[in-house]
């Protein structure tokens, strides 16, 4: 059984990373790619709202007595096949924790244009939130 404060703490978590996220998604493209330290806290909060996902994910994992997924992608795609998130979402969220790890491991080589395109993908975070809200309100 999931543990709905610590999950609770985790969603308001992303939640909070989103809504900065989708203030800068409603800036123009050429002024936030003219701004490094704005750029560099776009993909902060990119960092830290998909690990706040993939702690979520291993929580609900191990509580839910999915088994321990082998990768932080896998933790999404074990959601997924239990009917915690559809199918198409978990897979959408696997690729985001790669891009994470882009981010994280390979920030020299990203396209700061590719990672401003990920802010027209911030509706997955919300569908994560709602699904996994789901199980902390029981």
């Amino acid at each position: 059984m999931v543990d709905p404060e610590r999950l609770h703490r985790l969603l308001r978590r992303i939640s909070e990373d989103v809504e900065v996220l989708r203030s800068y998604a409603a800036r123009p493209v050429d002024e936030l790619l003219g701004s490094p330290a704005e750029l560099g806290h776009v993909k902060y909060l990119f960092v830290t709202a998909i690990e706040g996902c993939i702690d979520a994910a291993h929580h609900v994992a191990a509580s839910e007595g999915y088994g321990v997924p082998e990768t932080n992608a896998d933790a999404m795609v074990a959601l997924a096949r239990n009917g915690v998130l559809n199918p198409t979402l978990g897979d959408r969220l696997a690729a985001a924790v790669r891009f994470r790890n882009l981010l994280v491991h390979r920030y020299a080589e990203v396209d700061d244009r590719r990672v401003l395109a990920h802010l027209s993908g911030l509706d997955d975070f919300d569908a994560f939130i709602t699904a996994l809200a789901g199980l902390a309100d029981g």
